[in-house]
């Protein structure tokens, strides 16, 4: 099954989202998490391609993972970064071989120590261009895109952001999986003015479950996410607490996700951040359950 074959039967699409480790202790962790989250039954399972391409074996050897010890579709990260194009094509075909159907196509970021992105020479520029690369050479293959519900950090404006959206979709993507956000009024407005301008493809909200308060302000100052400021007023009311962070967090993200549900979204995505436990609970809130007890 593939991305575009998703999200046709009603039912909520649950996707999950982990990044390769660096660390052996991160693999076991990693495995411990995707062994236990496969237990809710997501529709895939996405695995990260880090900065400059610097983990394109490693996703590949994660999604493997996932397919073959699993049984859980994945969808592997590609970007556009630091590749030719011959060498995007070599790992699309190794990715294939290994039984990939599902590619989340993304620009990617600038490499460290580049302040904006630079196409190598004989390489792509744009996100829509490697959708066109890939549906091109692999037409059975599943596309997922990047949405912004708060504007892409380079992007000028919405309407060029949106307009740089529409181009991946056009050129053949089949689902949008939006950047993290913390106040629905963003992602719905931005879904709002995605159909106005004709994009009709499932657009899935990604949600990151707060765990800690420190690294989610390096994450959003990275992103250019907004936290909402009663949220940022009850986190910063237990700075020294991290357990009520957490807390606060995970009840945070219950309500989001009940929001949207009712709100009609054809699926959730998940940024697990290589752990269960949030994740857990969050899932269990809004309906649904493990098959095996022991992950409750």
């Amino acid at each position: 099954m593939t991305i575009r074959d998703l999200y046709q039967d009603g039912q909520l699409g649950l996707s999950i989202e982990v990044f390769p480790p660096k660390t052996l202790q991160g693999d076991s962790a990693l495995e411990a998490t995707i062994a236990c989250l496969s237990q809710y039954r997501p529709t895939f399972i996405s695995c990260t391609y880090g900065a400059g391409g610097s983990t394109r074996d490693r996703t590949l050897e994660i999604c493997r993972s996932i397919l073959n010890r699993h049984q859980i579709m994945p969808t592997a990260h590609f970007t556009c970064v630091g590749s030719t194009r011959e060498e995007l094509l070599d790992w699309l075909n190794r990715a294939y071989d290994a039984g990939i159907r599902n590619i989340m196509a993304l620009r990617g970021d600038p490499p460290q120590g580049q302040e904006s992105f630079q196409a190598v020479e004989g390489g792509l520029k744009f996100a829509n261009e490697l959708v066109s690369l890939i549906r091109e050479t692999k037409p059975d293959m599943g596309i997922g895109v990047a949405g912004y519900p708060e504007v892409h950090q380079e992007a000028p404006d919405a309407q060029t952001d949106l307009d740089n959206l529409k181009r991946k979709v056009d050129a053949g993507a089949d689902a949008v999986y939006t950047q993290l956000f913390f106040n629905n009024a963003c992602f719905l407005d931005f879904r709002d003015r995605c159909q106005q301008v004709g994009i009709s493809i499932p657009i899935i909200p990604g949600i990151m479950p707060i765990t800690e308060f420190a690294r989610i302000k390096r994450i959003t100052s990275m992103c250019g996410t907004t936290l909402p400021n009663n949220l940022v007023k009850k986190l910063e009311a237990v700075q020294d607490d991290k357990q009520a962070q957490y807390e606060i967090g995970v009840a945070h993200a219950i309500d989001q996700c009940t929001t949207l549900q009712a709100a009609g979204v054809p699926g959730i995505h998940f940024y697990a951040l290589n752990r269960s436990n949030a994740c857990e609970q969050i899932l269990q809130a809004i309906g649904f359950s493990p098959n095996n007890a022991d992950c409750a």
